[in-house]
């Protein structure tokens, strides 16, 4: 898409567009909250399952129909593992050893992975030479975030940062995936995949968290997941998708460019984590990159 179809936004628009990513961002903050008295996976299954309980409350009190496309569980099954379960239990587990800030810039390497899995396992979406430098200053970006000390010592930062990569390697594999979703209504895909990646995550939990055997957590660890599940989750793909139909694709993916900004700035307000100026370079490379990608800021005259 080019920037001349690009549909301009109203203050409506923007004003989603902004409380969306303080949403998304916000999940990072819920996730160290909840981090304090809850194991990693309870924490990502209390997410979807509050998420998913939200979504079909909303969808049973709408005209929305579901059951046509009840059949089309297998593939629900897939997006919600490659779109929530993976990607969330990478991310909460990287917040054990890494700051939120951190966490969101990393993540915002999402739509660099993206080009270039497209680009590679599709074959009607090869990238462009803009896309596809956008897509290399992008992760090369964050190599430098993460700095070659980290490498020597392979400690539990490193390996939260790469946790962190993994996750947006997974959302990215879930977008090429999701094209196969098309003519589905997007609040039926955003529930069919919590509520498939709730059920698988069940049993996982069950398994290997044992949370029967867990002390009691605290008010401010099950309002995080109560947070994560309604709030960044439920309401906040309410809000995606109403973007989605009033401003478009291209302006929605905006989102990814402000999440780090309000990830941070709760991180270091909030929780107490330090300013770095090694974070706001990181943010600065990784919004040019998806700027570039996305088609706002071009390089030269290349399309």
């Amino acid at each position: 898409m080019t920037t001349n179809t690009i549909k301009r936004m109203g203050l409506t628009e923007w004003s989603m567009l902004i409380a969306l990513s303080i949403l998304w961002g916000g999940s990072f903050f819920f996730n160290e909250i909840a981090l304090r008295g809850l194991p990693p996976l309870v924490v990502v299954w209390g997410r979807l399952t509050v998420g998913a309980l939200g979504l079909v409350a909303v969808i049973a009190m709408s005209s929305i129909d579901f059951r046509p496309y009840l059949s089309r569980w297998r593939q629900f099954l897939i997006m919600g593992v490659l779109n929530t379960f993976i990607p969330f239990s990478f991310i909460v587990w990287g917040q054990q050893h890494i700051d939120s800030g951190l966490a969101s810039v990393i993540n915002a390497t999402t739509p660099a992975f993206t080009i270039l899995i497209a680009n590679f396992f599709t074959t009607d979406e090869r990238a462009s030479m803009r896309k596809f430098g956008g897509a290399i200053l992008g992760l090369g970006g964050v190599a430098t975030l993460i700095g070659a000390d980290a490498l020597t010592g392979m400690g539990n930062h490193f390996w939260g940062q790469a946790a962190i990569l993994c996750a947006a390697s997974s959302y990215a594999c879930a977008a090429t995936y999701a094209r196969r979703l098309a003519g589905i209504p997007p609040m039926i895909i955003a529930c069919g995949q919590l509520t498939t990646a709730a059920l698988v995550a069940t049993p996982v939990v069950f398994f290997l968290a044992r949370p029967w055997e867990l002390p009691f957590p605290g008010l401010d660890a099950l309002g995080a997941v109560i947070g994560l599940g309604l709030a960044c989750s439920a309401l906040a793909y309410i809000l995606f998708f109403r973007i989605l139909a009033a401003a478009g694709a291209t302006n929605v993916q905006l989102v990814t460019l402000l999440i780090p900004f309000s990830a941070s700035a709760l991180g270091i307000t909030i929780l107490g984590e330090p300013f770095t100026w090694r974070l706001v370079i990181g943010i600065f490379v990784v919004t040019t990159a998806a700027l570039i990608i996305d088609g706002r800021l071009k390089l030269g005259n290349r399309k």
